[in-house]
């Protein structure tokens, strides 16, 4: 039996003029995050977490920012994108943990659909996917309204 834990971290500031989109679901919002991509923060943890799970880098090395094509990227075609790799394709996920660190805006009321939106690109069972938010109680840069983090944690196995 080889069971592989991931870990994922990822940041984006606040920008104008920019959907919020968060584990592919846009949160209305009079601001958006700032990122080559959509800057889907969360799946972006979650990527890092799956490709750190099987040692095969980060976001950034499969997805570099100086990369025309994927200027604007939906970040769930490149979530789609990771999932299909070759060094996945043994490897069940056993759970997916995301946490959501933000000040602002509330995002409780978007929990299901962020949950609903990971399992059907992923192709796992809901009961697998997790998502929760925090505030850092108006501390660092998510606490005064900059940005948002995000963390994601999976469980792969395999026998």
């Amino acid at each position: 039996m080889d069971m592989r834990i991931g870990q994922g971290f990822d940041v984006h500031k606040f920008a104008p003029e920019r959907d919020l989109i968060l584990c592919g679901v846009k949160v209305p919002c009079e601001y958006g995050l700032l990122g080559h991509s959509d800057a889907d923060v969360a799946i972006h943890a979650v990527m890092d977490a799956l490709l750190g799970a099987v040692a095969s880098g980060d976001i950034g090395m499969h997805f570099p920012d100086s990369a025309a094509e994927y200027k604007d990227a939906d970040s769930m075609k490149l979530f789609r994108h990771v999932l299909d790799l070759p060094e996945l394709a043994a490897y069940r996920v056993m759970n997916c943990d995301v946490t959501i660190i933000a000040q602002k805006p509330k995002l409780a009321p978007f929990r299901e659909a962020m949950r609903e939106r990971i399992a059907a690109v992923a192709g796992w069972d809901i009961d697998r996917v997790s998502v929760k938010f925090t505030t850092t109680e108006k501390l660092g840069f998510t606490g005064r309204g900059e940005g948002i983090a995000a963390s994601a944690v999976v469980l792969l196995w395999r026998e």
